[in-house]
């Protein structure tokens, strides 16, 4: 595992009983947590605070704050930010605004901070209530030798407790969170998952589809301690996927939305990104670069609702046709066509145009990473013909059919999943070649697959990157497709099918933990023990490294 020291972490002298009764930490019913130096969530109640506060967006001098206060009208909150514990200096003079609105949610970006440098800040409001305390962390600047991030995606509530929060809140490691998508699912209860876990339920029941939906169901979500607590104690950096909206999303409509019976998609997409920005101590800009000092240039992309073509669909192609042969010639037809037509996008050529122009210049300041926030695989993986052998009659639908094509689809020399990079060939070689064209050490962090995933970026044989692709937090990945099939003979047969994958794990949650220095990569799978009950225990760890420049992973 990654060290658990944080050197920049605030230390237990600063967290203790006393330093807490100082600053009216009873009231606020903090305790210092055993051994890990972090504050413990507090309770809000009684008051207008009723969802806890988090951060994001840090800069070397800046962070944005987050909120929520219910009233009956619009009401000021004054902000306090403090270095210590104590709050016994603190800056005070900003002020932000909750209302109905924004949903009672409101944001404020503070300036004027010191790099590379651990605040607490807290809300206030006009009868003198406070909110929870919580911790955040501006980015470094200038020379920088070690940077940690913790990476989330697919947070399912039904499925499963969020223990990959609870344990990177207890490792108390990380100088920031990256969330790479589907934070939050929009089906109705009773769809994904059939049975939710006891107890684990959602608002709305129904599916989210207008803004009163979404806004239910940030809130729903943001009930969940682990969340909360995970929230309160780091900044970060966030970007949707699908399910912040709908399944297999694109610029102009989603396979889980249907304009007949469901509206307009550019309605239901505003209402999705309206609350997601309202809910989420996230910025109103679809794409973003953050400067990790000498060390980093971290780019957040948007790959789902700006520019994004309709994902191919493999049903599509082979409906109609009768005979394996025919499903697999017409396949082939579609391989050497329409799948390869440069028109088709996931950034755009603006966010394209930006993105190269970043890598050249993080690059040329000499940075020894060039980080893609980004939501689904870059890395090509296509199913291997014997997988369909594990086809069974009492397998849903669905997975069924979903399987079969898939191995129809390697027969005829294409990928697995259309909605992640392989469905959009051209695209992904325009930006690697970008990379290359930089010189640049790509690390590319994704989520989306609910499986972990280490991959080495080739294009057209040359290494381009690397890539360290995220297990779910809760959602199931393979093992629940393929039941029949022993996780480990699954993954072998995938990893030797497909050249540019050296590992997988196809049957644990939890999370990513990375870390950076001048000289290496480090990205280390956490897997949780369980998600059906709640622990922070882990069932073990894998760790890739790649030094700076070469571009290749090896087991660390």
């Amino acid at each position: 595992m990654l060290p658990a020291d944080n050197p920049a972490a605030p230390t237990s002298a600063q967290l203790n009983r006393r330093t807490l009764l100082k600053s009216g930490g009873a009231g606020l019913g903090m305790l210092g947590a055993a051994g890990s130096g972090a504050p413990l969530l507090a309770r809000e109640r009684g008051s207008g605070f009723t969802h806890g506060v988090a951060s994001g967006e840090p800069g070397p001098d800046r962070v944005l704050l987050w909120t929520r206060y219910k009233a009956e009208q619009d009401t000021q909150l004054a902000v306090e930010m403090s270095e210590t514990l104590d709050f016994f200096r603190h800056s005070r003079g900003q002020s932000v605004t909750a209302g109905p609105d924004s949903d009672f949610c409101a944001k404020v970006v503070v300036t004027d901070l010191k790099p590379g440098t651990w605040y607490y800040y807290r809300f206030i409001a006009p009868d003198g209530t406070i909110s929870d305390v919580g911790r955040t962390r501006t980015l470094p600047e200038g020379p920088t030798t070690r940077f940690r991030m913790a990476v989330f995606s697919c947070s399912n509530i039904g499925f499963g407790y969020f223990n990959a929060y609870a344990h990177a809140a207890e490792a108390n490691d990380f100088d920031l969170v990256v969330h790479t998508g589907d934070y939050f699912y929009e089906y109705e209860a009773g769809r994904y998952p059939d049975e939710p876990l006891a107890g684990r339920s959602i608002d709305p029941q129904t599916e989210t589809l207008a803004l009163a939906d979404y806004r239910l169901r940030h809130a729903s979500y943001r009930a969940d301690p682990d969340l909360r607590r995970l929230t309160q104690l780091y900044p970060m950096i966030m970007g949707w996927d699908d399910h912040e909206s709908a399944n297999d999303s694109y610029a102009d409509g989603a396979e889980n939305h249907d304009p007949a019976t469901e509206g307009s998609w550019d309605v239901r997409k505003a209402a999705a990104i309206r609350a997601y920005r309202e809910w989420l101590p996230v910025s109103d800009d679809p794409w973003a670069a953050y400067e990790v000092g000498n060390l980093a240039t971290l780019f957040r992309l948007e790959t789902r609702l700006t520019a994004r073509s309709r994902p191919p669909s493999l049903r599509e192609i082979i409906g109609g046709k009768t005979s394996p042969e025919d499903m697999v010639a017409s396949l082939a037809a579609f391989r050497e066509g329409a799948y390869r037509d440069p028109a088709r996008t996931m950034l755009g050529e603006t966010q394209e145009d930006w993105l190269a122009a970043g890598l050249a210049r993080s690059a040329r300041q000499g940075k020894a990473w060039q980080v893609l926030a980004q939501q689904v695989l870059m890395g090509s993986v296509s199913t291997p013909p014997a997988l369909a052998g594990g086809v069974t009659e009492d397998m849903p639908d669905f997975v069924r059919q979903r399987v079969l094509a898939a191995g129809m689809a390697s027969r005829a020399g294409l990928p697995l999943n259309m909605d992640a990079w392989d469905g959009y060939p051209a695209a992904r070689e325009r930006l690697l070649r970008s990379a290359l064209d930089a010189n640049a050490n790509l690390l590319v962090l994704a989520g989306d697959s609910h499986n972990a995933w280490a991959f080495d970026l080739d294009l057209d044989g040359e290494r381009a990157g690397i890539e360290f692709a995220g297990q779910s937090v809760t959602s199931p990945g393979f093992e629940g497709y393929l039941p029949g099939v022993p996780p480990q003979l699954l993954e072998g047969a995938v990893v030797q099918h497909n050249d540019q994958l050296k590992w997988a794990d196809t049957s644990q949650r939890g999370y990513l933990a990375v870390e950076l220095t001048p000289t290496q990569a480090v990205g280390e799978y956490r897997f949780l023990g369980s998600v059906r009950q709640k622990s922070t225990a882990l069932a073990g760890t894998k760790r890739f490294v790649s030094g700076a420049g070469e571009r290749v992973l090896a087991e660390g």
